[in-house]
């Protein structure tokens, strides 16, 4: 059971009604992550806005969903790692392609490089080093998409954080991490 109360939507009041409707009309669901940090309303819109401004970014949706996949399971959220699994799906990523994403693997050298660009920022907790940085530029990234892989790895560490620290009940099919904390 979560440790922060699920906000279910007809129970919300004000901006968190607000914003839980809108995650219902876009998604066609309304994930328990949400709904949980639907007890702050600042919270939510703050994840809403950092994500919505990325899906218009440069990366592409399946390398976006892989580069979850492996900060999910570096941080060991099994929420997460569920929540991407099945939106990696979604995108057309296969599971032979979830599985090695959540080990820094892609059949692309250069996904695989920004996986690992990805893997080096959580494990150096954001001191990558300029041999990181030169990896990714040498597999083919700007540095608009090398700020867009920091990002995600950003808005996915806050979302692991948060579904770890609060206990979101999964609501997606469950995986199994392959590492616990």
């Amino acid at each position: 059971m979560s440790r922060l109360p699920a906000i279910r939507t007809e129970a919300a009041t004000g901006k968190a009604k607000e914003l839980l409707e809108a995650v219902q009309a876009k998604l066609k669901i309304t994930p328990n992550m949400t709904r949980v940090m639907a007890n702050s309303p600042a919270v939510l819109q703050a994840y809403l806005s950092f994500s919505g401004a990325l899906a218009s970014g440069a990366l592409d949706p399946k390398l976006r969903e892989e580069i979850a996949l492996e900060v999910g399971e570096q941080n060991a959220c099994a929420y997460c790692v569920s929540a991407h699994t099945a939106i990696g799906k979604m995108t057309g990523l296969t599971d032979a392609e979830i599985g090695a994403a959540r080990d820094a693997r892609s059949s692309s050298p250069k996904d695989s490089a920004a996986l690992e660009f990805a893997r080096q920022i959580v494990a150096k907790q954001g001191r990558a080093t300029e041999a990181d940085v030169e990896a990714v530029k040498r597999a083919g990234f700007s540095d608009g998409q090398i700020a867009e892989i920091i990002a995600h790895v950003a808005l996915n560490v806050f979302t692991n954080y948060f579904n770890n620290t609060a206990q979101v009940e999964i609501d997606f099919p469950e995986i199994a991490l392959r590492h616990s904390a």
